[in-house]
């Protein structure tokens, strides 16, 4: 059984001994920033002048400062900027005020994983991964509850990393769910796996599979983008509330007897082949490296796959059917 930490375990007092750094004002970014300052803890922020998120940040109330000026500032540093940067602004701006006591903060251990960034051995190195996004991390702090967390030490130079990361996590909410502890390979692996073979790209290509296939025998897209698309949500939700036993108590005989007897003939052999390649490629460090030139070469291919997507035809039937449904929240504002 994995080991969980609740608000009992954990002492406040810690991180609030401490001068945070949160790097970049994202999504992770401004909820934990907004969390550790709603605590009582010392944080500053920093981010790119000029930019919505800088914007965001004086907004909220913090006067945010270069990356350079942050890190000599703070002795807990949060990396909190996209992964395919984050090496860049280590190497200029974190590195040379990195010192040793200080402690070094993750929320996701990609960097760290395939050493993209290597930090020296006289700090600590720490993972706090909330396990949701980070409008969600914020809004459930702020109502006096928290998301589950992952943490995990990569190095414990000051012998209380983890002690360190139970009070961070703390005050950003996370104890309140529970925090369950983690590697950053388990955690890095587990994650990119999950976008790649389930939640993003596997579910993603299965929707818009569907889609096609009832468009091809000649179903109308609107029937075909509703039975493939919008009712996705009526079914993670039921997943999300009580599991897959729970959907399948909720959708009817007939639909839960299609589940068991056609689902395997989707995700079959040749699904189950794929998802190990990419597991594979991700243990390796082939996805890593992939995505790190990807990024370098000015993410040419990645936009170009991006803008061919938006415009796809799911997309543009999907937009006018959505206009149908009012108690959607607009996507574009």
């Amino acid at each position: 059984m994995a080991k969980i930490w609740y608000d009992k375990d954990v002492d406040l007092k810690l991180i609030k001994s401490k001068k945070v750094a949160v790097l970049g004002y994202g999504s992770q970014g401004h909820a934990q920033a907004q969390n550790l300052r709603q605590s009582g803890v010392k944080v500053v922020v920093s981010e790119l002048p000029g930019t919505d998120n800088y914007k965001k940040a004086v907004k909220d109330g913090f006067k945010p400062m270069p990356a350079a000026k942050a890190a000599e500032w703070a002795n807990v540093i949060q990396i909190l900027l996209p992964d395919e940067i984050q090496a860049k602004v280590y190497e200029k701006d974190v590195a040379p005020n990195l010192t040793p006591g200080k402690a070094l903060l993750f929320s996701h251990g990609f960097n760290i994983r395939f050493k993209l960034i290597k930090p020296p051995k006289g700090v600590d190195v720490i993972l706090i991964a909330p396990k949701a996004p980070g409008h969600t991390v914020r809004r459930l702090f702020a109502d006096g509850k928290g998301v589950p967390m992952l943490l995990a030490v990569e190095q414990n130079a000051s012998k209380k990393a983890w002690e360190l990361g139970l009070s961070y996590a703390k005050a950003v909410g996370g104890t309140r769910a529970g925090v369950i502890r983690t590697t950053f390979t388990e955690e890095t692996e587990t994650d990119l796996f999950g976008e790649q073979a389930v939640l993003c790209g596997g579910l993603c290509a299965l929707i818009q599979a569907g889609f096609e296939t009832l468009i091809k025998a000649g179903y109308q897209p609107e029937a075909a983008y509703f039975e493939c698309c919008h009712e996705i949500k009526l079914i993670t939700d039921m997943i999300n509330e009580g599991g897959l036993a729970w959907m399948r108590y909720s959708i009817s005989d007939t639909a839960e007897y299609g589940d068991y007897t056609r689902g395997q003939k989707v995700v079959g052999k040749s699904s189950r082949d794929a998802m190990q390649k990419i597991l594979k490629d991700i243990q390796s460090g082939a996805f890593a490296k992939e995505w790190v030139a990807e990024a370098r070469s000015g993410k040419k291919k990645f936009l170009k796959m991006r803008k061919a997507e938006a415009n796809s035809r799911i997309e543009k039937v999907g937009a006018n059917l959505r206009k149908m449904m009012s108690w959607l929240k607009d996507a574009k504002k």
